[in-house]
C-alpha cells in the first residue's frame, strides 16, 4: 500500500478531503519556487535532467507531509460511544512519520496510547487518526507527545491519558553526531495517570510483549 493510500484510510470523508487539499493556506507554486532557489543555493542546476521535475515532486509531497496543518483533532474525535466501563484502553505500535522543525528532516517510530474513559470511548482507529493530525506538520517529538494526550483529555473528556513515543530522528542519524539506531523516548501523562502510579505501571505492563 502506498503512503498516500495508507494515510487516506485513516480519515473519514471530511478529513480525507482536507488531506487532498493539503495544509490550510498551502501555496504549492510557492513551494516549487522555493525548491528551485534551494537547489541553486546549494550549487545545483535545477534545469538539469534529474532535477527538472523535483520542484513539482516536492510540491506534491509537502501536501501529504504537512496535511495536518490547520486541522485539529476535533475532526476525528467527534464521534463517541457510551460504555459502562472505566478500564484502560490501550492502542500500541501506531506507526509514526513526522518532520523535525529544527532541521526539516524526518523522524519515525511508534506511538503507544492509553486512556481511562469516563463513560465514552471512540473507535480505535480514531486514536491513529489523532496521531496523524499532529504528526503531519513540522514537529518536535516532545511537543507531539503532549498534544496527543491533551487532545484525548479535551475532546474525549477522558479521566486520564498517557502517550509514549519511541522514534529515530534523521537529524541524529544523517548529520551532527551521526548515531544511527538511537531512539528518543518521550512520555506524557494527564489526569489520573499523573496521580496514580499503579495506572502508569499497568500501562507499561500492558506494553510488554
Amino acid at each position: 500500500m502506498s503512503d498516500t493510500k495508507a494515510f487516506d484510510t485513516l480519515f473519514d470523508d471530511k478529513a480525507r478531503a482536507a488531506h487532498t487539499a493539503g495544509p490550510v493556506g498551502y501555496d504549492e507554486e510557492g513551494v516549487r519556487q522555493a525548491v528551485r532557489l534551494f537547489l541553486k543555493s546549494i550549487g545545483e542546476d535545477p534545469d538539469r535532467e534529474g532535477l527538472l521535475d523535483t520542484p513539482d515532486r516536492i510540491g506534491r509531497a509537502c501536501k501529504e507531509l504537512f496535511a495536518g496543518l490547520g486541522h485539529g483533532p476535533e475532526e476525528v474525535l467527534k464521534t463517541k460511544f457510551k460504555v459502562d466501563t472505566d478500564e484502560m484502553v490501550l492502542v500500541r505500535d501506531i506507526e509514526l512519520f513526522s518532520v523535525c522543525e529544527h532541521h526539516l528532516l524526518p523522524f519515525y517510530g511508534k506511538v503507544h496510547i492509553g486512556y481511562i474513559p469516563d463513560g465514552k470511548v471512540v473507535g480505535l482507529s480514531k486514536l491513529a487518526r489523532t496521531v496523524e493530525v499532529f504528526a503531519r506538520r513540522l514537529q518536535l517529538q516532545e511537543q507531539l507527545t503532549g498534544q496527543i494526550a491533551d487532545a484525548l483529555m479535551e475532546h474525549m473528556q477522558a479521566k486520564g491519558a498517557i502517550v509514549m513515543i519511541e522514534a529515530e530522528h534523521m537529524c541524529m542519524t544523517m548529520r551532527g553526531i551521526k548515531k544511527p539506531g538511537s531512539q528518543t523516548v518521550t512520555l506524557a501523562r494527564r489526569g489520573v495517570f499523573e496521580t496514580d502510579p499503579a495506572l502508569e505501571e499497568r500501562f507499561f505492563r500492558m506494553l510488554e510483549r
